[in-house]
């Protein structure tokens, strides 16, 4: 039981303004880094040449730590800093500070003080979630903190060298149990199934009991790991709210269709991982359906609501999103549908890839210039109103 002379909010009395004003660029700049330097690190395992960059060195870097560069860098830091604004206490922002370091540190080629940089991230990351379990106790929150430690497990993983094989599956379900959560909480907003809670629940225990078989039996854990997520897609086309917003206006809807397309792409890559760990060539098809079709979806949908929370930007929303949204799926389907057959087409679906994830952040930046110039007029007249 909480105490009575315990401050009912003491986080609002630990983060000075200026504070939050200092790292807010620096955060920014590290996660701009390790999005740039993991998409240039992708496009050259792709095979897209890059020749601007022959003479440098932090280009085949970035193509050795591709994964860890995205996963710990780009994503890792983002949902640190959000969740360092949500329970607002400093020492929170270390976990992001700590992540986008590592990734500065995998560019320069410091592969072990970057992985272990990485690992303090998680360490503190997943202290502030027992924080979070602490202030509220429900299957959400609960979930964020298994999901905090399947990345501390990824993350020591990496940093004593045990390989992709071993590391990727806690990475991935660090991702898709933060994603599942937040799924969970939304349910709360609709009249949930009997069994609904409990079902997600084995079927999140199957995606951990996967991974971690992976370490020992590749084969074996890919299979369950891989099931994991076919049924964690069935689960979430059933029991989401989003089959139900896709009827609405607006946001909402624009939310609905990347939440449900990604579902499609999680299902792809849920057979796709069974399929390689049997042996058949489609490696690239499990970890980017999941990595692009899946994460990106669900990153494209929540922006628009996350980024005003922890920038304090505000978007003007319109029906250009759905064009960076419809070009990352059809340049996935080329991708993975080329790679499947051979074609030398993989890379042009790759380097597209790329290209809409640029034009989703330039139609973020549009959207949050419309937005400004749409209210500043108002303000003006009330203004001269006021003045006169």
């Amino acid at each position: 039981m909480t105490s009575p002379r315990r401050p009912r909010h003491p986080q609002r009395q630990t983060v000075p303004r200026w504070i939050t004003l200092a790292i807010r660029p620096l955060l920014l700049g590290l996660v701009a880094l390790s999005l740039l330097a993991g998409i240039a690190g992708g496009l050259l395992r792709a095979g897209v040449a890059l020749p601007a960059m022959a003479h440098s060195a932090w280009p085949g870097h970035a193509a050795l730590a591709h994964a860890a560069l995205m996963i710990c860098g780009f994503l890792g830091t983002v949902i640190g800093i959000e969740r360092a604004v949500a329970v607002k206490l400093r020492a929170a922002f270390l976990a992001p500070l700590a992540s986008g370091a590592g990734a500065v540190f995998l560019l320069l080629g410091q592969f072990e003080l970057g992985a272990w940089l990485i690992v303090a991230a998680a360490i503190v990351f997943t202290a502030v979630n027992v924080v979070i379990v602490g202030r509220q106790r429900a299957a959400h929150t609960w979930l964020l903190l298994v999901a905090a430690g399947a990345w501390l497990a990824g993350n020591l993983l990496f940093a004593t060298n045990q390989g992709v094989v071993a590391t990727l599956p806690w990475w991935f379900a660090f991702l898709v149990m933060t994603i599942a959560a937040e799924r969970l909480e939304m349910t709360r907003l609709m009249r949930r199934r009997p069994g609904a809670e409990l079902s997600l629940q084995v079927v999140l225990a199957t995606l951990l009991g996967g991974a971690a078989w992976s370490t020992l039996a590749p084969t074996a854990g890919g299979l369950l790991y891989g099931t994991a997520l076919v049924l964690l897609a069935l689960w979430l086309a059933v029991f989401d709210i989003a089959r139900y917003t896709v009827r609405a206006h607006g946001l909402s809807r624009y939310m609905a269709v990347c939440l449900l397309g990604g579902y499609a792409w999680l299902a792809v890559a849920g057979a796709a991982w069974a399929a390689t760990a049997l042996g058949l060539p489609l490696r690239d098809a499990a970890l980017h359906a999941l990595g692009l079709g899946f994460i990106v979806s669900m990153m494209m949908g929540h922006a628009p609501v996350i980024l005003p929370a922890i920038a304090r930007i505000k978007l003007q929303f319109g029906a250009f999103f759905y064009v960076p949204l419809a070009m990352l799926h059809l340049s996935l389907l080329l991708r993975l549908g080329a790679g499947v057959m051979g074609n030398p087409l993989r890379s042009t679906g790759a380097l597209l890839n790329a290209a809409a994830i640029a034009l989703f952040a330039a139609t973020i930046a549009g959207a949050a210039v419309a937005w400004r110039i749409q209210h500043r007029e108002p303000d003006a007249l009330t203004t001269r109103k006021t003045s006169s």
